[in-house]
Protein backbone atom coordinates (compact mmCIF):
# COMPACT_ATOMS: atom_id res chain seq x y z
CA UNK A 1 0.00 0.00 0.00
CA UNK A 2 3.01 1.91 0.56
CA UNK A 3 4.36 1.73 -2.20
CA UNK A 4 1.41 2.74 -4.52
CA UNK A 5 0.81 5.87 -2.30
CA UNK A 6 3.88 6.72 -3.17
CA UNK A 7 3.59 6.36 -6.90
CA UNK A 8 0.45 8.65 -7.10
CA UNK A 9 2.11 11.44 -4.70
CA UNK A 10 5.27 11.32 -7.51
CA UNK A 11 3.15 11.06 -10.50
CA UNK A 12 0.26 13.41 -10.54
CA UNK A 13 -1.24 11.76 -14.16
CA UNK A 14 -1.41 8.53 -11.62
CA UNK A 15 -3.33 10.35 -9.02
CA UNK A 16 -5.95 11.87 -11.58
CA UNK A 17 -6.49 8.43 -13.03
CA UNK A 18 -6.90 6.89 -9.44
CA UNK A 19 -9.25 9.75 -9.15
CA UNK A 20 -11.06 9.38 -12.18
CA UNK A 21 -11.77 5.81 -11.13
CA UNK A 22 -13.15 7.04 -7.12
CA UNK A 23 -15.65 9.21 -9.17
CA UNK A 24 -16.74 6.34 -12.11
CA UNK A 25 -15.59 8.73 -14.61
CA UNK A 26 -13.43 7.24 -18.00
CA UNK A 27 -9.71 7.16 -17.65
CA UNK A 28 -8.11 10.55 -18.72
CA UNK A 29 -8.32 11.76 -22.14
CA UNK A 30 -5.29 11.80 -23.73
CA UNK A 31 -5.78 15.88 -23.95
CA UNK A 32 -6.15 15.87 -20.19
CA UNK A 33 -3.55 13.88 -19.62
CA UNK A 34 -1.29 15.83 -21.26
CA UNK A 35 -2.47 19.13 -19.57
CA UNK A 36 -1.88 17.27 -16.18
CA UNK A 37 1.51 16.42 -17.32
CA UNK A 38 2.23 19.95 -18.43
CA UNK A 39 0.76 21.16 -14.56
CA UNK A 40 3.10 18.88 -13.01
CA UNK A 41 6.33 19.46 -15.02
CA UNK A 42 5.59 22.62 -16.56
CA UNK A 43 6.98 26.39 -15.49
CA UNK A 44 6.81 28.25 -12.24
CA UNK A 45 4.18 30.52 -14.11
CA UNK A 46 1.70 29.37 -16.70
CA UNK A 47 -1.41 29.48 -18.86
CA UNK A 48 -3.39 26.47 -20.00
CA UNK A 49 -5.49 27.64 -22.86
CA UNK A 50 -7.66 24.26 -23.95
CA UNK A 51 -11.57 23.62 -26.04
CA UNK A 52 -14.41 24.09 -24.12
CA UNK A 53 -15.39 20.95 -22.23
CA UNK A 54 -11.69 19.33 -21.78
CA UNK A 55 -12.24 19.64 -18.31
CA UNK A 56 -10.02 22.06 -17.24
CA UNK A 57 -11.00 23.10 -14.09
CA UNK A 58 -11.75 19.64 -12.65
CA UNK A 59 -8.19 18.70 -13.74
CA UNK A 60 -6.58 21.52 -11.72
CA UNK A 61 -8.57 20.93 -9.05
CA UNK A 62 -7.13 17.35 -8.73
CA UNK A 63 -4.14 19.01 -8.86
CA UNK A 64 -4.72 20.74 -6.19
CA UNK A 65 -5.63 17.74 -3.94
CA UNK A 66 -2.77 16.34 -5.26
CA UNK A 67 -0.29 19.55 -3.79
CA UNK A 68 -1.97 18.60 -0.41
CA UNK A 69 -1.68 15.34 -0.59
CA UNK A 70 2.07 15.39 -1.32
CA UNK A 71 2.39 17.86 1.46
CA UNK A 72 -0.88 18.63 3.44
CA UNK A 73 1.24 22.26 4.85
CA UNK A 74 0.86 23.94 1.57
CA UNK A 75 -1.35 27.24 1.39
CA UNK A 76 -3.48 27.22 -1.98
CA UNK A 77 -5.83 30.06 -3.07
CA UNK A 78 -8.19 29.62 -5.90
CA UNK A 79 -9.33 32.74 -8.13
CA UNK A 80 -12.09 32.98 -10.41
CA UNK A 81 -14.19 35.47 -12.10
CA UNK A 82 -17.21 35.40 -9.56
CA UNK A 83 -17.15 34.36 -6.05
CA UNK A 84 -19.64 32.19 -6.49
CA UNK A 85 -17.57 29.77 -9.13
CA UNK A 86 -14.27 29.60 -6.99
CA UNK A 87 -16.98 28.86 -4.00
CA UNK A 88 -18.12 25.83 -6.03
CA UNK A 89 -14.28 24.75 -6.74
CA UNK A 90 -13.53 24.92 -2.77
CA UNK A 91 -16.82 22.56 -1.93
CA UNK A 92 -16.06 20.18 -4.72
CA UNK A 93 -12.45 19.82 -3.14
CA UNK A 94 -14.34 19.27 -0.15
CA UNK A 95 -16.60 16.64 -1.07
CA UNK A 96 -13.37 14.66 -3.09
CA UNK A 97 -11.35 14.81 0.59
CA UNK A 98 -14.63 13.23 2.31
CA UNK A 99 -15.77 10.71 0.28
CA UNK A 100 -12.67 9.13 -1.16
CA UNK A 101 -10.78 6.82 0.76
CA UNK A 102 -7.22 7.39 0.45
CA UNK A 103 -7.57 11.22 1.18
CA UNK A 104 -9.85 10.90 4.44
CA UNK A 105 -6.50 11.59 6.42
CA UNK A 106 -6.28 14.70 4.58
CA UNK A 107 -9.38 15.87 6.83
CA UNK A 108 -8.70 18.49 10.03
CA UNK A 109 -8.48 16.79 13.49
CA UNK A 110 -8.78 19.95 15.52
CA UNK A 111 -12.43 20.99 16.10
CA UNK A 112 -11.42 25.09 15.71
CA UNK A 113 -9.98 23.78 12.15
CA UNK A 114 -11.81 25.95 9.49
CA UNK A 115 -14.34 24.26 7.06
CA UNK A 116 -16.46 26.14 5.20
CA UNK A 117 -16.99 26.73 1.29
CA UNK A 118 -15.51 29.91 2.03
CA UNK A 119 -11.90 28.34 2.97
CA UNK A 120 -10.82 25.29 4.96
CA UNK A 121 -7.77 23.35 6.96
CA UNK A 122 -6.52 19.97 6.13
CA UNK A 123 -4.80 18.02 8.75
CA UNK A 124 -1.88 20.57 9.18
CA UNK A 125 0.35 22.59 11.33
CA UNK A 126 -1.94 25.77 12.61
CA UNK A 127 -1.28 28.81 10.46
CA UNK A 128 -3.18 32.26 9.76
CA UNK A 129 -3.59 31.06 6.20
CA UNK A 130 -6.15 28.24 5.57
CA UNK A 131 -4.91 25.53 3.28
CA UNK A 132 -7.63 26.20 0.58
CA UNK A 133 -9.58 29.77 -0.04
CA UNK A 134 -11.59 30.63 -2.96
CA UNK A 135 -12.11 34.66 -3.34
CA UNK A 136 -13.74 36.19 -6.63
CA UNK A 137 -11.15 38.34 -8.78
CA UNK A 138 -12.79 41.45 -7.27
CA UNK A 139 -12.66 40.03 -3.62
CA UNK A 140 -10.45 40.63 -1.11
CA UNK A 141 -7.31 39.67 -2.15
CA UNK A 142 -4.13 41.68 -0.40
CA UNK A 143 -3.30 40.61 2.94
CA UNK A 144 -3.32 36.42 2.26
CA UNK A 145 -0.64 34.11 1.32
CA UNK A 146 -0.25 31.08 -0.64
CA UNK A 147 2.41 29.07 -2.24
CA UNK A 148 0.12 27.77 -4.84
CA UNK A 149 -2.12 30.45 -7.36
CA UNK A 150 -5.01 29.31 -9.33
CA UNK A 151 -6.58 31.77 -11.97
CA UNK A 152 -10.01 29.98 -13.11
CA UNK A 153 -11.50 31.31 -16.13
CA UNK A 154 -11.09 34.91 -14.64
CA UNK A 155 -11.65 36.48 -17.71
CA UNK A 156 -15.13 36.57 -18.86
CA UNK A 157 -17.32 38.79 -21.50
CA UNK A 158 -19.04 40.70 -18.56
CA UNK A 159 -15.64 42.04 -17.10
CA UNK A 160 -13.45 42.36 -20.62
CA UNK A 161 -15.66 43.79 -23.25
CA UNK A 162 -14.08 46.82 -23.11
CA UNK A 163 -9.73 48.01 -23.32
CA UNK A 164 -10.31 49.59 -19.58
CA UNK A 165 -11.62 47.16 -18.64
CA UNK A 166 -9.35 44.63 -19.48
CA UNK A 167 -6.58 46.70 -17.88
CA UNK A 168 -8.27 46.93 -14.55
CA UNK A 169 -8.51 43.06 -14.40
CA UNK A 170 -5.34 42.73 -15.60
CA UNK A 171 -4.05 44.75 -13.05
CA UNK A 172 -6.05 42.36 -10.26
CA UNK A 173 -4.29 39.34 -11.85
CA UNK A 174 -1.10 40.48 -11.32
CA UNK A 175 -1.77 41.48 -7.94
CA UNK A 176 -1.28 37.05 -7.59
CA UNK A 177 2.62 37.99 -7.60
CA UNK A 178 2.83 40.04 -4.26
CA UNK A 179 0.15 37.23 -2.46
CA UNK A 180 2.80 34.27 -3.45
CA UNK A 181 5.31 32.89 -0.96
CA UNK A 182 8.54 33.45 -2.21
CA UNK A 183 9.45 29.30 -1.99
CA UNK A 184 11.07 27.76 -4.81
CA UNK A 185 8.14 25.82 -5.28
CA UNK A 186 5.81 27.97 -5.61
CA UNK A 187 3.67 28.37 -8.58
CA UNK A 188 0.63 30.50 -10.29
CA UNK A 189 -1.40 28.71 -12.64
CA UNK A 190 -3.67 30.36 -14.87
CA UNK A 191 -6.59 28.72 -16.64
CA UNK A 192 -9.09 30.12 -19.04
CA UNK A 193 -9.82 30.56 -22.97
CA UNK A 194 -9.41 34.54 -24.61
CA UNK A 195 -12.53 36.17 -25.62
CA UNK A 196 -10.32 38.55 -28.33
CA UNK A 197 -6.90 39.15 -29.75
CA UNK A 198 -6.86 41.39 -27.01
CA UNK A 199 -7.46 39.59 -23.56
CA UNK A 200 -5.21 39.88 -20.81
CA UNK A 201 -3.90 36.20 -21.47
CA UNK A 202 -1.54 37.14 -23.87
CA UNK A 203 -0.43 40.64 -21.84
CA UNK A 204 0.11 37.75 -19.00
CA UNK A 205 2.21 35.77 -22.29
CA UNK A 206 4.32 38.79 -22.53
CA UNK A 207 4.89 38.63 -18.44
CA UNK A 208 6.29 35.43 -18.63
CA UNK A 209 3.11 33.20 -17.93
CA UNK A 210 4.31 30.57 -20.70
CA UNK A 211 0.73 29.52 -22.71
CA UNK A 212 -0.02 25.78 -23.24
CA UNK A 213 -2.76 25.63 -25.92
CA UNK A 214 -4.88 22.73 -27.02
CA UNK A 215 -7.25 23.01 -30.05
CA UNK A 216 -10.12 20.28 -30.68
CA UNK A 217 -9.13 20.15 -34.39
CA UNK A 218 -5.35 20.16 -35.50
CA UNK A 219 -5.35 23.71 -36.94
CA UNK A 220 -5.83 24.65 -40.93
CA UNK A 221 -2.75 27.49 -40.12
CA UNK A 222 -0.79 26.81 -36.83
CA UNK A 223 0.80 30.51 -37.43
CA UNK A 224 -2.12 32.04 -36.12
CA UNK A 225 -1.17 30.18 -32.41
CA UNK A 226 2.10 32.23 -32.82
CA UNK A 227 4.07 29.08 -31.41
CA UNK A 228 2.17 28.39 -28.39
CA UNK A 229 0.36 25.16 -29.18
CA UNK A 230 0.92 22.31 -27.01
CA UNK A 231 3.84 20.12 -27.53
CA UNK A 232 2.32 17.05 -28.24
CA UNK A 233 -0.23 18.60 -31.07
CA UNK A 234 3.38 20.52 -32.36
CA UNK A 235 5.08 17.08 -32.64
CA UNK A 236 1.84 15.37 -34.72
CA UNK A 237 1.70 18.02 -36.50
CA UNK A 238 5.71 18.32 -37.52
CA UNK A 239 5.00 14.14 -38.16
CA UNK A 240 2.32 15.29 -40.72
CA UNK A 241 -0.92 15.04 -39.05
CA UNK A 242 -3.63 15.81 -41.41
CA UNK A 243 -5.11 19.69 -40.42
CA UNK A 244 -8.72 19.18 -38.75
CA UNK A 245 -8.62 16.14 -37.58
CA UNK A 246 -9.75 15.82 -34.76
CA UNK A 247 -6.98 16.23 -31.58
CA UNK A 248 -8.93 14.18 -28.64
CA UNK A 249 -11.33 11.92 -29.92
CA UNK A 250 -12.07 10.14 -27.12
CA UNK A 251 -13.26 13.19 -25.83
CA UNK A 252 -15.13 14.40 -28.68
CA UNK A 253 -15.09 12.69 -31.88
CA UNK A 254 -15.42 14.29 -35.56
CA UNK A 255 -19.58 14.03 -35.76
CA UNK A 256 -20.36 15.80 -32.48
CA UNK A 257 -17.83 18.30 -33.31
CA UNK A 258 -19.78 18.86 -36.64
CA UNK A 259 -22.87 19.43 -34.72
CA UNK A 260 -21.45 21.75 -32.20
CA UNK A 261 -19.99 23.65 -34.92
CA UNK A 262 -23.44 23.45 -37.16
CA UNK A 263 -25.35 24.43 -33.70
CA UNK A 264 -23.17 26.96 -32.24
CA UNK A 265 -21.67 29.13 -35.83
CA UNK A 266 -18.47 29.25 -37.19
CA UNK A 267 -17.25 31.94 -35.42
CA UNK A 268 -18.06 31.08 -31.68
CA UNK A 269 -16.64 27.78 -33.06
CA UNK A 270 -13.74 28.99 -33.78
CA UNK A 271 -13.46 30.70 -30.56
CA UNK A 272 -14.79 28.37 -28.25
CA UNK A 273 -13.54 24.83 -29.88
CA UNK A 274 -9.91 26.18 -31.60
CA UNK A 275 -9.15 28.46 -29.27
CA UNK A 276 -8.74 30.85 -32.22
CA UNK A 277 -9.96 34.76 -32.07
CA UNK A 278 -8.86 36.16 -35.42
CA UNK A 279 -11.85 35.72 -37.01
CA UNK A 280 -14.01 36.87 -34.28
CA UNK A 281 -11.54 40.06 -33.98
CA UNK A 282 -11.99 40.76 -38.06
CA UNK A 283 -15.65 40.94 -37.43
CA UNK A 284 -15.30 42.97 -33.94
CA UNK A 285 -13.16 45.52 -34.97
CA UNK A 286 -14.12 46.45 -38.42
CA UNK A 287 -11.12 49.63 -38.73
CA UNK A 288 -8.40 48.27 -40.28
CA UNK A 289 -4.89 50.15 -41.12
CA UNK A 290 -4.79 48.07 -43.93
CA UNK A 291 -7.73 49.58 -45.88
CA UNK A 292 -5.71 53.37 -45.25
CA UNK A 293 -3.63 54.86 -47.99
CA UNK A 294 -0.40 55.82 -46.46
CA UNK A 295 1.96 58.17 -48.47
CA UNK A 296 3.47 61.68 -48.56
CA UNK A 297 0.94 64.53 -48.97
CA UNK A 298 1.04 67.51 -50.45
CA UNK A 299 -0.19 70.35 -48.60
CA UNK A 300 -1.73 72.13 -51.43
CA UNK A 301 -1.96 69.99 -54.74
CA UNK A 302 -3.42 66.34 -55.06
CA UNK A 303 -3.40 63.73 -57.84
CA UNK A 304 -6.69 63.03 -60.10
CA UNK A 305 -6.63 59.31 -58.91
CA UNK A 306 -5.36 56.98 -56.55
CA UNK A 307 -5.03 52.91 -56.83
CA UNK A 308 -4.43 50.87 -53.41
CA UNK A 309 -3.07 47.52 -52.98
CA UNK A 310 -2.53 45.08 -50.40
CA UNK A 311 0.18 43.47 -52.30
CA UNK A 312 3.29 42.47 -49.76
CA UNK A 313 5.51 45.00 -51.60
CA UNK A 314 3.41 47.77 -50.81
CA UNK A 315 3.27 46.83 -47.03
CA UNK A 316 5.48 49.83 -45.19
CA UNK A 317 7.76 48.22 -43.58
CA UNK A 318 9.40 51.42 -41.73
CA UNK A 319 6.20 52.84 -40.05
CA UNK A 320 5.51 51.69 -36.58
CA UNK A 321 1.92 49.85 -36.44
CA UNK A 322 -0.21 49.87 -33.06
CA UNK A 323 -2.83 47.86 -34.48
CA UNK A 324 -4.26 44.35 -34.60
CA UNK A 325 -2.05 41.77 -35.23
CA UNK A 326 -0.71 40.77 -39.35
CA UNK A 327 -2.47 44.42 -39.73
CA UNK A 328 -0.08 47.00 -41.76
CA UNK A 329 0.13 50.13 -43.21
CA UNK A 330 0.16 50.05 -47.02
CA UNK A 331 1.41 53.08 -49.45
CA UNK A 332 -0.03 52.88 -52.73
CA UNK A 333 0.06 51.14 -56.09
CA UNK A 334 -0.18 54.00 -58.73
CA UNK A 335 -0.90 57.82 -57.98
CA UNK A 336 -2.92 58.44 -61.78
CA UNK A 337 -3.69 61.67 -63.71
CA UNK A 338 -2.32 64.95 -63.24
CA UNK A 339 -1.53 67.30 -59.73
CA UNK A 340 -4.35 70.40 -58.74
CA UNK A 341 -5.54 72.28 -55.91
CA UNK A 342 -7.53 70.42 -53.00
CA UNK A 343 -11.44 71.02 -53.93
CA UNK A 344 -11.80 72.18 -50.16
CA UNK A 345 -10.12 71.96 -47.20
CA UNK A 346 -10.84 71.85 -43.58
CA UNK A 347 -10.18 71.82 -40.04
CA UNK A 348 -11.86 69.68 -37.30
CA UNK A 349 -11.58 69.74 -33.82
CA UNK A 350 -12.75 68.00 -31.04
CA UNK A 351 -12.33 70.06 -27.52
CA UNK A 352 -12.13 69.01 -24.42
CA UNK A 353 -11.48 70.57 -20.77
CA UNK A 354 -7.95 70.27 -19.02
CA UNK A 355 -7.31 66.55 -17.62
CA UNK A 356 -6.72 63.32 -19.26
CA UNK A 357 -8.72 64.21 -22.35
CA UNK A 358 -7.03 66.17 -25.15
CA UNK A 359 -8.64 68.77 -27.44
CA UNK A 360 -7.55 67.11 -30.96
CA UNK A 361 -7.38 68.74 -34.41
CA UNK A 362 -7.43 67.01 -37.46
CA UNK A 363 -6.33 68.85 -41.38
CA UNK A 364 -8.57 67.19 -43.99
CA UNK A 365 -8.47 68.26 -47.91
CA UNK A 366 -11.14 66.83 -50.69
CA UNK A 367 -10.31 65.83 -54.18
CA UNK A 368 -12.39 63.89 -57.07
CA UNK A 369 -13.59 62.32 -53.79
CA UNK A 370 -10.73 61.13 -51.75
CA UNK A 371 -9.76 62.37 -48.67
CA UNK A 372 -6.31 63.60 -47.34
CA UNK A 373 -5.74 63.79 -44.27
CA UNK A 374 -2.49 66.30 -43.87
CA UNK A 375 -1.65 66.46 -39.77
CA UNK A 376 -3.12 65.79 -36.49
CA UNK A 377 -2.55 67.98 -33.78
CA UNK A 378 -3.32 66.99 -29.96
CA UNK A 379 -3.11 69.01 -26.64
CA UNK A 380 -3.31 68.37 -23.08
CA UNK A 381 -4.21 72.27 -21.81
CA UNK A 382 -7.71 72.45 -22.85
CA UNK A 383 -8.85 75.41 -25.05
CA UNK A 384 -6.36 77.63 -23.68
CA UNK A 385 -5.49 80.59 -26.48
CA UNK A 386 -2.40 79.07 -26.82
CA UNK A 387 -3.90 75.42 -28.67
CA UNK A 388 -6.53 77.82 -30.36
CA UNK A 389 -4.05 79.94 -31.86
CA UNK A 390 -1.99 77.01 -32.65
CA UNK A 391 -4.94 75.51 -34.46
CA UNK A 392 -5.31 78.63 -36.25
CA UNK A 393 -1.54 78.82 -37.25
CA UNK A 394 -2.24 74.63 -38.94
CA UNK A 395 -5.16 76.24 -40.64
CA UNK A 396 -3.11 79.13 -42.40
CA UNK A 397 -0.03 76.52 -43.19
CA UNK A 398 -2.74 74.63 -45.29
CA UNK A 399 -5.38 76.91 -46.56
CA UNK A 400 -8.47 76.13 -44.64
CA UNK A 401 -11.52 77.40 -45.61
CA UNK A 402 -14.00 76.02 -42.90
CA UNK A 403 -13.53 75.13 -39.22
CA UNK A 404 -15.70 72.28 -38.01
CA UNK A 405 -16.07 72.22 -34.29
CA UNK A 406 -18.57 70.22 -31.97
CA UNK A 407 -20.56 71.96 -29.60
CA UNK A 408 -21.49 69.14 -27.31
CA UNK A 409 -18.78 70.30 -24.92
CA UNK A 410 -18.89 73.88 -23.55
CA UNK A 411 -22.26 74.38 -25.59
CA UNK A 412 -20.76 76.86 -28.22
CA UNK A 413 -18.20 78.10 -26.25
CA UNK A 414 -14.87 77.33 -28.23
CA UNK A 415 -16.66 77.90 -31.67
CA UNK A 416 -16.86 81.93 -30.42
CA UNK A 417 -13.37 81.85 -28.56
CA UNK A 418 -12.26 80.85 -32.22
CA UNK A 419 -14.02 83.68 -34.05
CA UNK A 420 -12.42 85.83 -32.21
CA UNK A 421 -9.29 84.72 -32.43
CA UNK A 422 -9.84 84.71 -36.25
CA UNK A 423 -10.52 88.26 -35.64
CA UNK A 424 -7.73 89.18 -34.20
CA UNK A 425 -5.87 87.21 -36.75
CA UNK A 426 -7.58 88.30 -39.80
CA UNK A 427 -8.08 84.83 -41.36
CA UNK A 428 -10.82 84.36 -43.45
CA UNK A 429 -12.40 81.06 -42.23
CA UNK A 430 -15.62 79.95 -41.96
CA UNK A 431 -16.85 78.32 -38.47
CA UNK A 432 -19.58 75.78 -38.79
CA UNK A 433 -20.52 74.01 -35.64
CA UNK A 434 -21.99 70.58 -35.45
CA UNK A 435 -23.57 68.40 -32.37
CA UNK A 436 -23.16 65.08 -32.25
CA UNK A 437 -26.55 63.12 -31.09
CA UNK A 438 -25.64 59.41 -31.94
CA UNK A 439 -24.06 57.54 -29.12
CA UNK A 440 -19.79 58.23 -30.16
CA UNK A 441 -19.06 54.52 -31.13
CA UNK A 442 -22.08 53.99 -33.61
CA UNK A 443 -21.09 57.63 -34.78
CA UNK A 444 -17.40 56.84 -35.48
CA UNK A 445 -17.77 53.55 -37.08
CA UNK A 446 -20.45 54.51 -38.89
CA UNK A 447 -18.59 57.46 -40.52
CA UNK A 448 -14.95 55.79 -41.17
CA UNK A 449 -15.93 52.30 -41.92
CA UNK A 450 -17.27 52.85 -45.34
CA UNK A 451 -14.64 55.43 -46.54
CA UNK A 452 -11.80 52.92 -45.17
CA UNK A 453 -13.49 50.19 -47.23
CA UNK A 454 -13.30 52.18 -50.27
CA UNK A 455 -9.91 53.20 -49.89
CA UNK A 456 -11.00 56.45 -50.06
CA UNK A 457 -8.89 58.05 -46.83
CA UNK A 458 -5.12 59.15 -47.69
CA UNK A 459 -2.82 59.54 -44.73
CA UNK A 460 0.39 61.45 -44.55
CA UNK A 461 3.21 59.58 -43.24
CA UNK A 462 4.26 62.03 -40.94
CA UNK A 463 1.11 61.46 -39.32
CA UNK A 464 1.84 58.12 -38.30
CA UNK A 465 5.04 58.39 -37.20
CA UNK A 466 3.85 61.78 -34.63
CA UNK A 467 1.43 59.69 -33.82
CA UNK A 468 3.54 57.02 -32.25
CA UNK A 469 6.04 59.39 -31.01
CA UNK A 470 3.54 61.18 -29.07
CA UNK A 471 3.04 61.94 -25.50
CA UNK A 472 7.02 60.65 -24.82
CA UNK A 473 6.91 61.48 -21.05
CA UNK A 474 3.70 59.07 -20.30
CA UNK A 475 4.49 55.51 -19.14
CA UNK A 476 4.07 53.05 -22.69
CA UNK A 477 1.04 51.19 -21.64
CA UNK A 478 -0.22 54.88 -21.49
CA UNK A 479 0.81 56.05 -24.18
CA UNK A 480 -0.95 53.94 -26.59
CA UNK A 481 -4.48 54.44 -25.69
CA UNK A 482 -3.95 58.58 -26.60
CA UNK A 483 -2.40 57.11 -30.38
CA UNK A 484 -4.86 57.58 -33.41
CA UNK A 485 -4.22 54.46 -35.09
CA UNK A 486 -4.61 52.48 -31.49
CA UNK A 487 -7.95 53.51 -30.72
CA UNK A 488 -9.17 53.52 -34.42
CA UNK A 489 -8.17 49.85 -34.33
CA UNK A 490 -9.35 49.05 -31.07
CA UNK A 491 -12.91 50.74 -31.87
CA UNK A 492 -15.95 48.84 -31.65
CA UNK A 493 -19.37 48.87 -31.48
CA UNK A 494 -19.31 48.18 -27.27
CA UNK A 495 -20.00 51.17 -25.47
CA UNK A 496 -16.59 52.73 -24.28
CA UNK A 497 -14.57 50.55 -26.56
CA UNK A 498 -11.51 52.56 -25.76
CA UNK A 499 -10.74 54.84 -23.30
CA UNK A 500 -9.67 57.89 -24.86
CA UNK A 501 -11.09 58.16 -28.43
CA UNK A 502 -10.79 62.50 -28.73
CA UNK A 503 -8.04 61.95 -32.17
CA UNK A 504 -10.20 59.60 -33.66
CA UNK A 505 -13.61 61.13 -32.95
CA UNK A 506 -11.87 64.25 -34.75
CA UNK A 507 -10.95 62.70 -37.27
CA UNK A 508 -14.66 61.16 -37.77
CA UNK A 509 -15.87 64.55 -37.84
CA UNK A 510 -14.22 65.76 -39.98
CA UNK A 511 -14.28 62.80 -42.44
CA UNK A 512 -18.66 63.02 -41.70
CA UNK A 513 -18.54 66.37 -43.17
CA UNK A 514 -17.41 65.52 -46.10
CA UNK A 515 -19.68 62.62 -46.85
CA UNK A 516 -21.46 63.60 -49.47
CA UNK A 517 -17.83 64.38 -51.38
CA UNK A 518 -17.17 60.25 -51.35
CA UNK A 519 -20.13 59.88 -54.43
CA UNK A 520 -18.03 61.92 -56.67
CA UNK A 521 -16.65 59.35 -58.71
CA UNK A 522 -12.60 59.89 -59.86
CA UNK A 523 -12.86 58.50 -62.99
CA UNK A 524 -15.95 60.65 -63.91
CA UNK A 525 -13.66 63.70 -62.91
CA UNK A 526 -11.26 62.76 -64.57
CA UNK A 527 -13.39 62.54 -68.10
CA UNK A 528 -14.84 66.07 -67.13
CA UNK A 529 -11.49 67.78 -66.95
CA UNK A 530 -10.53 66.29 -70.17
CA UNK A 531 -14.00 67.59 -71.59
CA UNK A 532 -13.68 71.16 -69.92
CA UNK A 533 -9.67 71.31 -70.96
CA UNK A 534 -10.37 70.39 -74.58
CA UNK A 535 -13.05 72.57 -75.00
CA UNK A 536 -10.86 75.31 -73.56
CA UNK A 537 -8.21 74.31 -76.29
CA UNK A 538 -11.23 74.90 -79.08
CA UNK A 539 -11.85 78.49 -77.45
CA UNK A 540 -8.28 79.13 -77.34
CA UNK A 541 -7.17 78.70 -81.14
CA UNK A 542 -10.53 80.31 -81.94
CA UNK A 543 -9.96 83.49 -79.89
CA UNK A 544 -5.87 83.93 -80.61
CA UNK A 545 -4.28 81.24 -82.70
CA UNK A 546 -0.91 82.41 -82.51
CA UNK A 547 -1.01 82.32 -78.52
CA UNK A 548 -2.63 78.86 -77.81
CA UNK A 549 0.19 77.16 -80.59
CA UNK A 550 2.58 79.19 -78.23
CA UNK A 551 0.77 77.56 -75.03
CA UNK A 552 0.86 74.47 -76.09
CA UNK A 553 4.49 74.11 -77.58
CA UNK A 554 5.18 75.69 -73.92
CA UNK A 555 2.95 72.40 -72.09
CA UNK A 556 1.01 74.86 -70.17
CA UNK A 557 -2.12 73.03 -68.45
CA UNK A 558 -5.28 74.40 -68.29
CA UNK A 559 -5.09 76.81 -65.40
CA UNK A 560 -2.00 77.98 -66.32
CA UNK A 561 -3.77 78.69 -70.15
CA UNK A 562 -6.73 80.91 -68.38
CA UNK A 563 -3.78 82.63 -66.07
CA UNK A 564 -2.33 83.75 -69.20
CA UNK A 565 -4.91 84.73 -70.97
CA UNK A 566 -6.06 87.20 -68.07
CA UNK A 567 -2.72 88.52 -68.12
CA UNK A 568 -2.67 89.40 -72.08
CA UNK A 569 -6.17 90.57 -71.55
CA UNK A 570 -7.80 87.82 -73.31
CA UNK A 571 -11.16 86.76 -73.06
CA UNK A 572 -12.74 83.61 -74.57
CA UNK A 573 -16.08 84.92 -73.77
CA UNK A 574 -18.06 86.22 -76.82
CA UNK A 575 -19.03 89.48 -76.86
CA UNK A 576 -22.81 89.16 -77.44
CA UNK A 577 -22.52 87.19 -73.62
Amino acid sequence: MQDVLKALQDDFKLFLQALWEQLDLPSPTRAQYSIADYLQNGPKRLQIQAFRGVGKSWITGAFVLWTLFKDSEKKIMIISASKERADNMSIFLQKLIIETPWLKHLQPKAEDSRWSRISFDVNCSPHQAPSVKSVGITGQLTGSRADLMILDDVEVPGNSMTELMREKLLQLCTEAESILTPKPDSRILILGTPQTTFTIYRKLAERNYRPFVWPARYPRNSKLYEGLLAPQLQEDIDKGAEPWEVTDPDRFDNDDLLEREASMGRSNFMLQFMVDTSLSDAEKFPLKMADLVVTSVNPSLAPDNIVWCSDPANVIKELPTVGLPGDYFYSPMQLSGEWSPYTETICSVDPSGRGTDETAAAYLSQHNGFLFLHEVRAYRDGYSDQTLLDILRGCGKYGVTKLVVETNFGDGLVAELFKKHLVQTKQLVDVEEVRANVRKEDRIIDALEPVLNQHRLVVDKKVVEWDFKSNPDEAPEKRLLYMLFYQMSRMCREKGAVKHDDRLDCLAQGVKYFTDAMAISAHEQIKLKKQEEWQDLIDSWLDDPEAAASQMAFGMDLNTRKKARMLAGKKTVPTWV
